[in-house]
């Protein structure tokens, strides 16, 4: 007699089988995804985070796999759906948060915003390499004393007949060291009557005079990512490296959903492998003379892993529906960043307890996505901020400022 689908055993790591629900295609990313992690990334990444190098040997591989800017449209781009986007950013967090940060960043941020922002020039010049990985991208907001405020920066960009020169600083730059173009947000002259300029962004190409990057060392935490400061001093940019579409604020922000999205999906991969190891971990362990899995403490444990893994999955799933049709809204964005990488946090944690002293070597994989975690946690809006903007979406008043 064929057993029905109540009597089946439930899957430890997709115990409501959301995995049903996935169409073809966006199972065979997942799968190839994974497949590509098991093979040329989890037999060294202990190693790559000890030593604080980034595997930038694995570029050409991830663009050959079409990982790069791959929800995007043309230009040797393949096009994917938002949901295989977003597993395979959950595929390629469960190895390591670094790797999900620079797809994230060439293909969300950087990509991004010469696909959506830039002109056909730019896009013809600088897409189709960067999708294969022969050209790097990074992308240059943040500033030393202006993260959640960015409208605060000081970075300038000065008419000087008709070029620009470009003066200031960036700080935390995903991919900034070893980058073929920044896309770099400044503020121009200010306008007649007004106080200030408009925010524009620019294409500083690597080795342009006045160009400088400084790899930010001493971290503790994404170690297998380059972290890098921008330096511009008197770098005279024609004005073809512009991008002609967007001004103010509008443009940078609509990068950052883009790739918060990917932070909705790929935290939960970091997640799903501390609750994986947790797991697979308290069922050999044995204290008492029995499996630590067989005391009601650690079960509990486990069982609050697998409530919010999956529920933030379903959240996951459920805004890569909406961003497929064409219905999320930043808000949206926001919620899920705000809960997954929250609660993924609180499962890396809670999964190092039931490892004890292990649970803090590099032997296994949780105090490493623990403590990448705690960048994806700030960086790209930080919680507060998110809080914020959620606030003002239910509420219909801003709280930014007092």
């Amino acid at each position: 007699m064929k057993a029905s689908p109540a009597a089946r055993r439930a899957d430890p790591l997709d115990f409501l089988d959301i995995g049903s629900t996935l169409t073809p295609d966006e199972r065979l990313v997942r799968d190839t995804v994974r497949a590509f992690v098991a093979e040329r990334v989890l037999p060294h990444i202990a190693g790559w985070f000890d030593e604080g190098r980034f595997p930038r040997e694995l570029i050409p591989e991830l663009g050959e796999l079409g990982l790069l800017g791959m929800h995007l449209e043309g230009y040797g781009c393949t096009g994917a759906s938002a949901v295989s986007y977003g597993l395979a950013c959950l595929e390629l967090e469960a190895a390591d948060s670094g790797l999900r940060s620079f797809v994230s960043v060439q293909g969300s941020l950087a990509m991004y915003a010469i696909y959506a922002f830039g002109s056909e020039e730019q896009r013809q010049h600088w897409l189709p390499r960067m999708a294969r990985g022969a050209a790097i991208g990074c992308f240059g907001l943040t500033e030393w004393d202006f993260g959640s405020d960015p409208a605060g920066m000081r970075t300038t960009a000065r008419r000087s007949g008709s070029d620009y020169i470009l003066n200031g600083s960036k700080a935390w730059i995903t991919n900034g060291g070893f980058a073929d173009v920044a896309i770099v947000w400044a503020r121009t002259d200010p306008e007649d009557g007004k106080r200030s300029g408009a925010i524009r962004g620019f294409l500083v190409p690597k080795g342009s005079k006045g160009f400088r990057t400084n790899d930010i060392g001493r971290k503790l935490s994404l170690r297998a990512s380059v972290t890098s400061e921008l330096v511009f001093e008197d770098v005279r940019l024609p004005a073809e490296a512009i991008l002609p579409n967007v001004t103010g604020l509008r443009g940078p922000l609509a990068c950052l959903s883009e790739a918060r999205y990917g932070i909705v999906w790929g935290a939960l991969g970091a997640a799903r492998t501390c609750y994986e190891t947790a797991l697979e971990y308290a069922k050999t362990r044995i204290q008492f003379e029995k499996p630590i899995a067989s005391f009601q403490l650690t079960q509990a444990k486990l069982v609050n892993m697998l409530l919010e893994l999956q529920k933030g999955q379903l959240v996951a799933l459920q805004l890569g529906r909406m961003k497929d049709a064409g219905t999320l809204a930043p808000e949206h964005v926001s919620f899920g960043k705000l809960n997954n990488v929250r609660e993924a946090l609180a499962i890396c944690r809670e999964a190092r307890t039931i490892l004890g002293a292990s649970g803090i070597t590099l032997e296994y994989p949780i105090i490493r996505h623990m403590n990448n975690l705690e960048s994806v946690l700030t960086y790209e809006g930080t919680s507060e901020i998110h809080t914020l903007i959620l606030g003002e979406a239910i509420t219909g008043i801003a709280a930014y400022k007092a």
